[in-house]
């Protein structure tokens, strides 16, 4: 079993590099304005509150997880800080659990500190229906958590939408970041 988890993770590092290498342009559905809790406990519209009128940074995680889900928070704890002052301003990051019956606010709060997570970095759960909802939307719906890929999507709402290794350096996605962020003009929230 040990030998054959080894082997998963190598593969999956190994992708991961490979991804990290090119962006991969991606179009997601109609993101919902799915009714969810962020770390803090306070209810966001998904789209309304977190993504409308952003350049953001998503990743899909699970807080039991012990493979791919703690790197890509340290991942994501480290594009956090290599963004500066960016974070939260002009990049915001978005951490989605894939396990909601699992991850309350508390814990995903919890598992995200253990990574360095600052204001800016939000992660959210809600019902079923609507997490699924929301990873149908961005392409990251799997049946089962234990399949689902170390990704991150890089977007603009209205604009450009990259697929990404959710376990490469900060340097790549904010390269990624920086592509996204000159694409185009982002619709004015007041559009919606």
């Amino acid at each position: 079993m040990k030998t054959t988890l080894a082997f998963v993770l190598a593969l999956l590092v190994t992708a991961g590099a490979l991804l990290a290498e090119e962006a991969e342009t991606f179009t997601p559905d109609r993101i919902p304005d799915a009714s969810l809790v962020d770390q803090d406990g306070r209810p966001v519209l998904f789209h309304r509150d977190l993504v409308a009128g952003k350049v953001v940074v998503v990743n899909f995680v699970f807080t039991t997880c012990t493979t791919i889900c703690p790197p890509m928070g340290a991942s994501f704890g480290k594009l956090q800080k290599s963004l500066g002052e960016r974070a939260g301003k002009d990049v915001f990051l978005i951490s989605i659990s894939i396990d909601p019956a699992i991850d309350t606010p508390e814990r995903l709060l919890a598992w995200a500190e253990k990574f360095g997570r600052a204001p800016g970095w939000s992660l959210v759960t809600g019902t079923k229906p609507e997490i699924t909802a929301v990873l149908r939307s961005l392409g990251a719906y799997v049946g089962n958590k234990l399949d689902h890929a170390p990704i991150a999507l890089v977007g603009r709402d209205g604009g450009e939408w990259l697929r990404v290794s959710g376990l490469t350096n900060p340097e790549k996605v904010i390269a990624a970041i920086d592509r996204v962020a000159a694409s185009g003009d982002v619709r004015p929230a007041a559009e919606e």
